[in-house]
């Protein structure tokens, strides 16, 4: 067993200091799954993922990462998160809805260049499950194979969508833009724009999970 779910097990038994422990350690990357899909929620959000972890019945034998699982998790709660909101009649569907259905100005990230800003919101534009994908990919250097753990899907699914998902969001760049210019340098340096972002929402700053 790692040490991340030995203190994933301590936490459950009642250890608070290494659940802050845990906490801390993965607050960032959970923090970046959130931030471009929820907004001024993701807070709330990235306490009801932790909590869920602790909170699960099954015990892990860790033949995964700690990682892996606690995206895993992230997922599903994003994705209820986005349920919830939906109508009755109108249910919200991963894999077709993206969040700018539900939230068009959710996000609370600032751009610094307008090829960031086109970048985030062509990400928000894309399917939820295919947004994730491309950010786990992207932003948290996760394997194929990890990610269809993560997902709970095959890893040959996983490598497709990223494929279509990576020109899906190109479309989504060229729709968006309104200068050939900018559309081009957009396209031309997309992982760029990506990473770029994913390194200004490192260092964020944790609320306490109590």
């Amino acid at each position: 067993m790692s040490e991340d779910f030995a203190l994933l097990e301590a936490w459950r038994g009642g250890d608070q200091k290494s659940g802050a422990e845990l906490f801390e350690r993965h607050y960032d990357a959970v923090a970046r799954f959130f931030r471009n899909k929820s907004g001024d929620d993701f807070e709330d959000l990235v306490q009801q993922t932790f909590l869920a972890c602790v909170e699960a019945k099954e015990r892990f034998e860790g033949r995964s990462s700690f990682r892996t699982y606690l995206f895993g998790v992230a997922h599903n709660v994003v994705r209820g998160h986005y349920r919830g909101k939906k109508r009755e009649r109108e249910r919200f569907e991963p894999g077709t809805h993206s969040v700018h259905d539900l939230a068009p100005r959710a996000t609370t990230l600032m751009a610094r260049r307008a090829e960031e800003e086109l970048t985030l919101q062509a990400l928000r534009r894309l399917a939820l499950d295919d947004q994730v994908i491309l950010e786990l990919y992207f932003w948290e250097s996760l394997r194929a194979i990890d990610i269809a753990e993560a997902l709970d899907m095959p890893e040959g699914t996983v490598r497709t969508r990223i494929r279509r998902a990576r020109i899906k969001l190109e479309e989504l760049v060229a729709e968006l833009s309104e200068d050939p210019q900018q559309m081009e340098r957009t396209v031309s340096g997309l992982e760029d724009w990506v990473r770029d972002i994913r390194q200004r929402m490192g260092g964020l700053t944790p609320a306490s999970t109590h």
